[in-house]
């Protein structure tokens, strides 16, 4: 059935609330003029308050979000929609984006609100650094059809001897056979310094 939803935006001290159309499932309301807004530069202070301003200004509503620092940049991923044409929120937010020196760009995309995947799943990996080990483990879980829905990675050691670390959390059927078939997929990257433990997220939280 069609519907009016109410959007809430908030982020640093701002708050707007205001009625956009959307289509009501039974997964949740897919929105109109859904975008995803990206920007990408140097990390410092004011980013995010600057960015969510011209957007709020602009009339956009702040849907899923996710910011995070990765070696001194800061990126933003941004769902938003609004009534106003996708043309003033780029005009909103390319000044500011020049200001920061940040890269920027809004795609259209199909969104909808609570649409979340829970993981099932953690997998842990740690190895020496080198060139291959993301697309190794990667590629050993997706032949088993696990959806990765979360990857964090970092480097840690001495620049002599450096060691990858790599944090997954994702999606697979969550049985005992289905854990072993994860379990064997990787099996063999022990043999390469390689090492992979995966286990329930319901394990992990006790």
């Amino acid at each position: 059935m069609a519907g009016i939803g109410t959007g809430q935006f908030q982020k640093q001290g701002i708050a707007r609330t205001m009625p956009f159309e959307g289509l009501q499932t039974t997964t949740g309301w897919i929105l109109a003029d859904w975008n995803m807004l990206t920007l990408v530069g140097v990390d410092r202070p004011g980013i995010v308050a600057r960015v969510t301003r011209a957007v709020f200004e602009a009339g956009g509503n702040l849907g899923e979000a996710s910011m995070l620092r990765l070696s001194g940049n800061f990126t933003i991923m941004m769902m938003i929609s609004a009534d106003e044409p996708r043309t003033r929120l780029r005009r909103a937010v390319a000044p500011v984006a020049s200001e920061l020196g940040l890269r920027f760009h809004m795609d259209p995309l199909d969104g909808g609100l609570h649409r979340h995947q829970v993981p099932n799943v953690q997998v842990r990996v740690m190895g020496a650094d080198r060139s291959g080990i993301v697309a190794q483990v990667t590629g050993a879980l997706a032949d088993t059809g696990f959806n990765i829905l979360e990857l964090e990675s970092d480097v840690a050691g001495t620049p002599e001897r450096p060691v990858y670390i790599m944090s997954i959390q994702g999606y697979s059927e969550q049985t005992l056979k289905s854990l072993k078939s994860l379990r064997a997929s990787v099996a063999t990257l022990a043999h390469e310094g390689i090492q992979v433990d995966i286990a329930s997220v319901e394990t992990l939280i006790g």
